[in-house]
């Protein structure tokens, strides 16, 4: 059982080294630019932004995850359109990145929305533009509030990257199934999985957990 477990986790890190972390942080990444879009949107004046971006919220909110990324893979290639059609990565990633834009700018939403309106008026009367008061105040302190749970957030992805084997890409929990069909050792292969993506995690709540440390020295008690 050990020579097993030893044979195997060479793979599976080199599938989280390779796919699953990479696939995480970039759908990250392009999901909160998505995700505060969005916000901003839904705090619009004007009316078919606030819709656009409700409906897209209430869309991906709405629907499974899973089904998102079969109608992205196998589901827009049947139309025949050419540029539809994407290998398994990218679609991971467009899928991923449109499922964490939604949830997310919510949290974005809340964060900007809990901003007292007194520092909008800070900024004004010093002469400051919407835009300006924006980046320079408000979106600043809304970061601090939204830290935490955008951590949470991005840590479910990493364990929501498993689905991505669904459509062929061989993150690491792809490879745990193609070794377990070959050792027939299923259990035992999905438990090494488990543990490296509980591993995984445990390491980012530590970073986590610095990182909102870090931020608090800021905040006046």
């Amino acid at each position: 059982m050990i020579d097993i477990l030893q044979s195997s986790l060479l793979p599976m890190i080199k599938g989280a080294l390779y796919y699953s972390i990479p696939l995480a942080l970039i759908s990250f990444v392009l999901g909160m630019i998505l995700a505060v879009l969005t916000a901003l949107a839904r705090l619009s004046s004007i009316k078919i932004l606030r819709g656009i971006a409700r409906f897209y919220v209430s869309a991906i909110r709405g629907t499974p995850l899973l089904v998102q990324l079969f109608i992205i893979f196998y589901g827009m290639p049947s139309t025949g359109i050419e540029f539809l059609k994407f290998d398994p990565f990218p679609a991971a990633v467009i899928a991923f990145s449109l499922n964490m834009g939604a949830y997310s700018s919510e949290i974005v939403r809340a964060a900007i929305q809990s901003i007292p309106k007194g520092q909008w008026e800070a900024g004004y009367s010093i002469g400051m533009t919407y835009s300006q008061a924006l980046k320079r105040i408000i979106l600043p302190q809304a970061t601090r509030v939204s830290i935490p749970p955008l951590s949470n957030s991005f840590i479910s992805l990493v364990k929501d990257t498993s689905l991505a084997s669904l459509i062929l890409v061989t993150e690491m929990f792809r490879k745990a199934q193609e070794i377990a069909a070959t050792n027939y050792e299923f259990l035992l292969m999905y438990m090494e999985a488990a543990l490296l993506y509980w591993i995984i995690c445990f390491i980012l709540s530590i970073i986590q957990g610095r990182i909102e440390a870090r931020l608090d020295r800021y905040i006046a008690k």
